[in-house]
């Protein structure tokens, strides 16, 4: 998956419609999309010598970047994980399925858990992934979700990456 290495910092304009108090800082253990039926644990992931983000082991297992905020803190929490491993369905194999009003709980170290709402779902191609929008400042709690999409069969790779855009509703 690219890297979190954006060109200038960015401050997106998008803000919760209602005010959400935000989280102390606490290490996201769980993560939880009833809509898709995930349930899986989070493991800590940084990035490769090349500047990217290193990617889960594993297919059933997620992963959130530890260069980031978070989840529930001030700022963009993100978390990724494998669309297909080995073959088959890996944790984030409907990612692309989630809607807007859709709910993202993290569970949090502190026993805490951060409740976020989907607001927006897309596509964007690997050439052109959106750095700044994924990993630039906000200025309130967001959730990004991050798996590969648009499967070519023929080159038997991914050209596209599924973002879920989604902000602290509760926590």
């Amino acid at each position: 998956m690219p890297g979190p290495v954006l060109p200038s910092p960015i401050i997106v304009t998008v803000a919760p419609k209602v005010a959400v108090a935000t989280m102390r800082r606490s290490t996201p253990v769980r993560i939880v999309i009833p809509a898709l039926r995930v349930n899986s644990g989070l493991i800590p992931l940084g990035l490769k010598s090349d500047g990217s983000l290193a990617t889960p082991d594993n297919g059933v297992t997620a992963g959130w970047y530890t260069g980031a905020p978070t989840p529930g803190e001030v700022g963009p929490a993100v978390i990724v994980a494998h669309v297909h491993w080995g073959g088959v369905p890996g944790v984030f194999f409907r990612l692309a399925d989630l809607k807007p009003g859709d709910k993202v709980l993290v569970a949090r170290a502190d026993r805490s858990t951060a409740t976020f709402t989907v607001v927006r779902v897309a596509s964007f191609p690997k050439a052109h992934f959106p750095s700044a929008l994924v990993y630039g400042n906000i200025g309130f709690a967001g959730l990004r979700l991050v798996t590969c999409g648009g499967f070519d069969p023929i080159a038997h790779a991914y050209e596209a990456n599924i973002v879920v855009f989604a902000q602290l509703s509760s926590g």
